[in-house]
């Protein structure tokens, strides 16, 4: 009954935020972008709209809250594979975007995470993506690709939005959609790299008629990958589109966006063997792509090709409306759909490799591959499984918000909202599946030894595992915040937020496939609070400095109850911070402070599930530096983030795995005027600290740095080119060992060296 209420609540909802657009307010004034509008690009008048109440918007000096935000020639220098790679430009978060397009680990301000992105919320237009930050196998970054038709990034880290949207108390990334202006313009764009990549991208916005606009755009794109695995590893398409009306009291938008992308899941491999090329391995390939899996009790078999690796096949939906509904009342409203697919095929290592000759020793004779090629005592051979994740989800969200302007200056704001979402998973496993194989690029399945041979000479063997399990959750919630001027200059900002939940959770488990007996029903409501409050004073119009604490809360998600953990995580954090920007130089300086309620389980792997507690101390720093045509800007993190009570009582003062105490990156540029052209020459160094693989801290993670350099080349006419090197230097930094299997020697290093090359005309 409950989920029909909250259903048509937001049907209701959005109906009437439709229906006020025609309301004859012309007193009407949005001192604002509305959610999908572009935004100033210099950084002291720039217009964010996270971490408001309903997106209304604010100064991004003014914000009393850590904000990065990127724009258009940002994202082109920064030339992200993923949405989490974009994330390397940002303070305070640990990105492990080494596993592909999709799969990330993204982790926030010491806050706890052995995988995924428990506590990162990816919204577009300012409503989030799905109805909860990750689960199994999935993490939000995975819905997003950027690509022409984004006009800026907002990606802020804890702030007030424990309080708004969707109650994040991590980090949230925000993508805002390019709008159409009287102008019609556009552009396009084509790439080919290194690595036998393909992708043409284009984008076109103009006038529909009177105040009515589009925006239209998208990419298709094919590559071997970093990592080749002897055929079409990644491939994708998207498109999208978005409208935008503007009325005599406010203005509407309506956007879609379909996708259908993947790459291969980039995991752990055997980093003993001297043999294997550390940014370019792939152990999947021709011989090991298609593999045939019984899928139920009866003995109905399927084969999958892996070669679908890791994506998104779906598509969102949405609208963002505001309106003053009268004097110094708006109304605002952004809600969002999202179906589709996001599911894995993976091929996944299972424990150590060991030699060829030791098998040999087991077996009595020497290791053949199916191929029939006989191996040399010193090659290694390793377990390895083709792992299964079927996901369907689906998500709706409604933020629904009345903000009223107070003050003979309009000084004061204060805002009411509502917010309600529905979402649900349901998901079908087949994984462990092992199978030995000749460790090698894109090696062979061997034809003369088992995954019990291996482990009896040293190695793994394996294991298997099913399920069929589904889930639904219904979320309403309501917020209140308010800014308020106590005296000129200085400013009390707070919200609170009650939320309640019910979420229901069926599970079937079973050796490899659902056996088709129920081992697990749940079903359960529950309610939290959360709150935040922050004093900030502009010392000068340059200079502001702020302080904020915020207590927040992650509910249980499906993947936690089927482990067995159905506590709500507590988050709480204080931050201090000061922001300086003159146009020419740019700081800003944030020390945090976060204690945090975990529960750790690891998926297929050995490690013992814990509950435990971690605090961290940290301080953020961004900067920027502009200087006739030179520019310097900088990032970065150090952070003290340690285990200070655990289930596990020797992880008792250990390092939060995974997150280092430092990290830094430093990107230099320079502009230049050569006749018809205009260009930026620019690079970037990353340092990334040491980190451990394990909350046990036996598995050290060394520190690594990358560099990345390229030019970006205009002419006046509109065509434009660029070169883009990653990882120049070829780094190998490691992101993470085996997290399955801690002890053994496997790990996953960064991508290798690549480079892209692009031409485009803006017109």
């Amino acid at each position: 009954m409950k989920s029909r209420r909250i259903k048509f609540f937001n049907l209701m909802a959005g109906a009437a935020t439709l229906a006020i657009a025609a309301l004859p307010v012309s007193a009407y004034a949005q001192s604002t972008d509305a959610a999908g509008g572009e935004s100033a690009d210099t950084a002291g008048n720039e217009i964010i709209i996270i971490g408001t109440a309903g997106g209304k918007g604010i100064n991004k000096l003014d914000a009393s809250f850590s904000v990065t935000t990127f724009n258009q020639e940002d994202l082109a220098i920064l030339s992200p594979k993923s949405s989490a790679d974009l994330l390397k430009g940002v303070p305070g978060i640990w990105s492990e975007s080494s596993g592909g397009v999709a799969g990330a680990n993204i982790m926030v301000r010491g806050i706890p995470s052995g995988g995924d992105a428990p506590f990162v919320t990816f919204s577009v237009n300012g409503s989030p993506l799905f109805g909860t930050n990750t689960l199994s196998f999935f993490e939000t970054s995975t819905l997003f690709r950027p690509d022409l038709t984004v006009s800026n990034v907002e990606v802020l880290r804890g702030g007030p939005n424990a309080v708004f949207a969707r109650g994040e108390p991590g980090a949230t990334i925000n993508f805002r959609l390019k709008e159409g202006t009287d102008v019609t313009e556009g552009a396009v764009e084509a790439s080919i790299t290194d690595f036998g990549g393909t992708r043409f991208d284009t984008v076109l916005s103009g006038p529909l008629g009177n105040d009515f606009y589009y925006m239209v755009g998208g990419y298709v794109r094919r590559s071997d990958g970093v990592r080749d695995a002897q055929f079409t590893s990644e491939e994708g398409q998207q498109l999208t589109v978005q409208l935008t009306k503007h009325f005599d009291n406010g203005k509407l938008n309506l956007y879609g966006r379909y996708t259908d992308d993947h790459g291969q899941w980039y995991l752990p491999f055997n980093l003993a063997n001297p043999n294997l090329d550390l940014g370019e391995f792939s152990q999947l390939g021709n011989a090991t792509r298609l593999r045939t899996l019984q899928v139920d009790p009866s003995g109905t078999t399927e084969t999958f090709d892996f070669a679908d690796g890791r994506g998104w096949d779906g598509y969102v939906v949405g609208a963002n409306a505001e309106f003053e509904i009268a004097d110094g009342l708006t109304l605002r409203d952004n809600f969002n759909y999202v179906n589709g697919n996001a599911d894995t095929f993976g091929f996944v290592p299972a424990g150590s490799a060991v030699t060829v000759g030791a098998v040999e020793s087991v077996i009595g004779g020497p290791v053949e591959t199916t191929g029939g090629v006989t191996l040399a005592s010193d090659d290694f051979v390793q377990t390895y499984g083709h792992w299964v994740v079927l996901k369907d989800i689906e998500s709706f969200s409604n933020d629904l918000s009345l903000t009223q302007v107070l003050g003979d200056r309009d000084q004061h704001e204060l805002t009411l909202g509502v917010y309600t979402s529905s979402f649900s998973s349901d998901d079908w496993w087949s994984i462990g599946n092992p199978i030995a194989v000749h460790n090698a690029p894109n090696g062979d399945t061997l034809a003369n030894v088992t995954p019990g041979d291996i482990a009896t000479a040293g190695g793994n063997g394996g294991f298997n595992f099913g399920l069929a399990d589904a889930g639904d959750a219904d979320i309403l919630a309501f917020y209140a915040g308010g800014t308020f001027e106590l005296v000129e200059g200085l400013k009390l900002d707070g919200g609170v937020r009650f939320e309640n939940i019910d979420i229901n959770f069926v599970l079937d488990t079973g050796p490899g496939f659902p056996d088709g007996v129920r081992d697990l029903t749940f079903s359960e409501s529950d309610d939290e609070i959360a709150w935040t409050a922050a004093l900030s004073y502009d010392l000068t119009p340059d200079l502001m400095v702020y302080g904020r604490y915020s207590d927040g809360y992650r509910f249980p998600d499906f993947d936690q109850i089927r482990d067995g953990s159905t506590a709500v995580q507590s988050i709480k954090q204080a931050e201090t911070g000061a922001k300086f920007n003159n146009g020419t130089v740019g700081l800003f300086v944030t020390g945090f402070y976060t204690k945090t309620d975990q529960f750790s389980n690891t998926v297929g792997g050995s490690v013992p599930a814990s509950f435990f507690t971690a605090e961290a101390y940290g301080v953020e720093v961004e900067s920027t530096l502009r200087f006739g045509g030179f520019g310097l800007a900088g990032t970065l993190t150090y952070q003290d983030a340690d285990i200070t009570r655990s289930t596990i009582t020797a992880d008792i003062g250990n390092q939060v795995q995974r997150q280092p105490e430092f990290q830094a990156r430093f990107s230099p540029s320079y502009d230049f005027d050569l006749g018809s052209l205009s260009g930026t020459l620019y690079g970037s160094l990353t340092h990334a600290g040491k980190r451990f693989g394990d909350n046990a801290n036996t598995v050290i993670l060394p520190s690594y740095q990358k560099l990345d350099l390229g030019v970006l080349v205009r002419h006046e006419s509109g065509l434009y080119g660029q070169v883009h090197a990653d990882n120049l230097n070829d780094s190998h930094g490691i992101t993470e060992g085996d997290p399955r299997n801690p002890t053994a020697p496997n790990g996953r290093p960064i991508l290798g060296r690549s480079i892209k090359f692009t031409v485009g005309y803006n017109f």
